[in-house]
């Protein structure tokens, strides 16, 4: 589903959360807003991670997980063919409306991928693991179809001081229900799987984020949360 956190009108510091719904209910209620609404928090993501994706000229890339597509957006910009699943049938109606990715979209679940051993080149997966409770076979089955394999969530310590996946829906804030992982739980399973770890990377909030702060209508936020580590990202790789 993509990003899942947005820490200026979706995670509630200090805004009573009205309800707690599951990520399915959760997407088609947000679907009509989501690529409207600020958010810094994919904006940090994305400084952070692009850089790191490496050369994805002629590569097949699957965004697991990928909402409407904006991961998708990303590496076909770059020379890559983008496959995207997702189990919200409303996120992908809004990244079928973008015609670039309208014939390259399936709903499935992560836990399932149904494709091919060894046909992706690389699988990434942004902020989705959290929404699964045992992430070992979302983690299994990427392993399975992809030759590396990227993660990125919010950060354990964001959601351990209190950061929480919520959105506005209609002057009220929805919880999204989640669970913090830490990086064994992810790295476990990559290497049962016989993945290898290449990196690990985190970030926090800096100058280039003020400007979602500013349009969400919070700049003091920016202050408030910016030394709190927001993501946190990791890739594996197998060399056969």
């Amino acid at each position: 589903m993509g990003a899942a956190v947005r820490v200026i009108a979706q995670t509630t510091l200090g805004e009573p959360v009205t309800a707690v719904l599951t990520p399915e209910r959760a997407y088609e209620i947000w679907s009509e807003s989501y690529d409207s609404d600020p958010n810094p928090v994919l904006a940090l993501e994305t400084r952070m991670l692009a850089p790191r994706l490496g050369n994805l000229a002629g590569q097949i890339i699957l965004d697991v997980a990928t909402g409407t597509g904006r991961w998708m957006q990303h590496v076909t910009s770059r020379g890559a063919l983008a496959i995207g699943l997702d189990v919200s049938a409303h996120m992908l109606r809004v990244a079928a409306d973008k015609p670039p990715l309208s014939n390259r979209l399936v709903l499935g679940n992560a836990s399932a991928l149904p494709f091919r051993s060894r046909s992706i080149d690389l699988a990434l997966c942004s902020f989705a693991l959290s929404y699964i409770p045992f992430p070992t076979a979302a983690f299994g089955e990427m392993a399975r179809v992809a030759r590396r394999v990227i993660v990125s969530d919010l950060h354990p310590t964001a959601m351990l001081r209190g950061w929480t996946r919520s959105f506005q829906n209609g002057g009220q804030s929805c919880e999204i229900g989640h669970f913090c992982h830490s990086f064994n739980d992810w790295n476990t399973p990559a290497r049962a799987a016989g993945m290898t770890l290449e990196w690990t990377a985190e970030a926090s909030f800096d100058l280039s984020e003020v400007s979602c702060f500013e349009r969400a209508g919070k700049p003091a936020l920016f202050d408030e949360v910016r030394k709190t580590p927001a993501v946190f990202a990791a890739c594996w790789s197998r060399k056969s």
